[in-house]
């Protein structure tokens, strides 16, 4: 019996715990399910999609040579919200404190100028992200939700819009303006309108920002956000696998 066998069979199922304490794997084994590439209990969007990969809460051994497996050798992971250790010979590529806020009574409302978004926009979104650099934004990033821009004369200049989705939660994410249209309130606005339909979904709005971004965090709590938690960001190197390995071949999958 593996030592995670062992474990389950000596301690019953494991604790349960708040959607938001892992919202990747929430998100991937919940609403986000048909995104999800799996190895073992490793989960991770498509490449083209996130760069998020999920852990199990106590990730083992086993656990961080299935991450391998999935992600390939020399690739960076990116884990959001992860708490644990790096193991031995895995470069850590960058580890950010971060804030979780979740909805304490935001004004949430339609925005009469935004516009839908969708894949045909993705040029312009991409574009727009370039500038801003509100966080990872890929070309399939669109497909996780609704996405809602306001355009002037013809070019996208703000947008905001969905990204992890554990069970009852949705996370509101890509808030960005372009710097020549800044201080009118554009994201202020975009921003409650994808609150306002999270929350006619049934859903509770919540977002992640760097704990050293105090300004984008005393904006959001003026709007009605709330700190439920202080988190981290954390991305890896997989290791290269030794010369003596790569001649013996890729043991076999394991899901």
């Amino acid at each position: 019996m593996s030592v995670r066998a062992r474990r389950v069979a000596e301690n019953g199922s494991t604790r349960e715990r708040h959607p938001l304490d892992n919202p990747a794997l929430a998100s991937l084994t919940g609403p986000h399910a048909r995104f999800a590439e799996r190895r073992g209990r490793v989960l991770r969007y498509p490449v083209d999609v996130s760069p998020w990969l999920a852990l199990p809460d106590e990730p083992d051994a086993e656990d961080w040579a299935d991450v391998a497996a999935l992600a390939g050798p020399g690739q960076e992971i990116a884990l959001p919200g992860f708490g644990g250790e790096i193991p031995d010979g895995w470069d850590v590529t960058f580890s950010l404190d971060g804030v979780e806020l979740v909805d304490d009574g935001l004004a949430a409302a339609p925005e009469p100028e935004a516009v839908r978004l969708g894949p045909a926009d993705v040029p312009e979104m991409l574009d727009l992200v370039e500038r801003t650099r509100p966080g990872p934004f890929l070309p399939r990033t669109v497909e996780l939700g609704t996405y809602l821009g306001i355009r002037r004369g013809g070019v996208l200049v703000a947008m905001a819009g969905e990204r992890l989705h554990p069970p009852g939660w949705t996370e509101i994410s890509a808030v960005c303006t372009d710097p020549d249209f800044r201080g009118e309130g554009l994201a202020t606005r975009l921003t409650l309108a994808v609150a306002h339909g999270i929350r006619a979904r049934g859903e509770t709005p919540f977002l992640h920002t760097a704990a050293d971004n105090t300004g984008a965090i005393r904006l959001y709590e003026s709007l009605g956000f709330r700190l439920r938690r202080r988190t981290r960001f954390l991305g890896a190197r997989v290791p290269q696998p030794p010369a003596d390995a790569v001649s013996r071949g890729a043991p076999a999958a394991r899901l």
